[in-house]
Parts: structure tokens; C-alpha cells; sequence
């Protein structure tokens, strides 16, 4: 009887989940080019998700993914006719790579921008610094530096909610 009881209230807590949901979907340009995804789960927190290419030490392109957890900060009326401004500020982590390369670390977010009130629009802009290792391995050898260009994470976002 127990179990039958666990798993009713697991089942309405996902139907619950999947009723409040929201989605959105857009890109994202500046270091590099990503796909975004975000899921909204309460207010207006919600995961982010990037997969992309970024670009590393003398312009070489490298595969690039981040997963973000973001807060809404705050919601500011600059413009009420146009749509509310917001800002967000989150944690998460990045991991990219290509051949023999790898670098990953732990990522923050901040993030400015204006969620329209006539279409399903948010334009940002985000600053989202990396700190973590930058490893190059080949045959058996390997050499780890800071990768100080993931702290140079500027980028510009639009998404689309449905």
C-alpha cells in the first residue's frame, strides 16, 4: 500500500511539474556561438542549458557545453510600455574540448536584459566567467594551465518562449 501511495504522489508531482512548465529556446553570440535552452520551473528561476563552440588560445574552435542554474534577481519598470528588464544571476558548469584538448570548471552567470510584453522575447546581455583547468594531453602525456580565457565570457542572447 505504501509503494501505491509513493508512486500516486510522484506521479501527480510530475503532472504538476509538466502543467507549470515553460520553455525557452534561442542563442546566444560573443565568445564563442551556443544554442540555448532554458526550463522554468518557479517565478521566474530556471536551468540553462548552452551547446555551442567557443573559441580558445590563437582562434582555434572548441566544442563547448554549459549548464546554469539561475535566479531572478530583481525586475525593474525602465520602460513598462516595451516590457520588464530583469536581472539574473546564476551558477553552474562548462566543459568543452577538441582532439587533444579539454577544459572545464565551474561557471557564474549575470545576466541584464528586457523580456518584451507584445512578443514571447528576452534579449540579454551575459557575463559568464569560467574558472578551471585548460588540459592538453597527448600520448600518455599531459600539461594543465589556468584557462584564463574562460574568464573572458561576454555574450549576447535571444530566446523565445512557448
Amino acid at each position: 500500500m505504501k509503494k501505491i501511495i509513493l508512486i500516486a504522489a510522484l506521479a501527480l508531482g510530475f503532472a504538476v511539474a509538466a502543467s507549470a512548465q515553460d520553455f525557452r529556446v534561442g542563442a546566444r553570440i560573443g565568445s564563442g556561438f551556443q544554442v540555448q535552452a532554458e526550463y522554468v520551473y518557479s517565478g521566474n528561476n530556471y536551468f540553462e542549458g548552452r551547446f555551442g563552440m567557443g573559441w580558445y588560445h590563437g582562434g582555434v574552435l572548441t566544442a563547448d557545453f554549459t549548464v546554469l542554474h539561475n535566479w531572478n534577481v530583481c525586475n525593474m519598470d525602465w520602460t513598462p510600455s516595451a516590457g520588464q528588464w530583469f536581472f539574473d544571476a546564476g551558477a553552474g558548469l562548462t566543459v568543452g574540448g577538441r582532439g587533444h584538448f579539454v577544459n572545464l570548471g565551474v561557471a557564474g552567470c549575470a545576466k541584464l536584459g528586457i523580456e518584451f510584453n507584445d512578443a514571447p522575447v528576452r534579449l540579454s546581455v551575459d557575463f559568464t566567467p569560467a574558472f578551471g583547468p585548460a588540459i592538453v594531453y597527448v600520448k600518455g602525456a599531459s600539461s594543465a594551465v589556468f584557462n584564463e580565457y574562460g574568464i573572458a565570457n561576454l555574450g549576447l542572447s535571444a530566446v523565445f518562449s512557448f
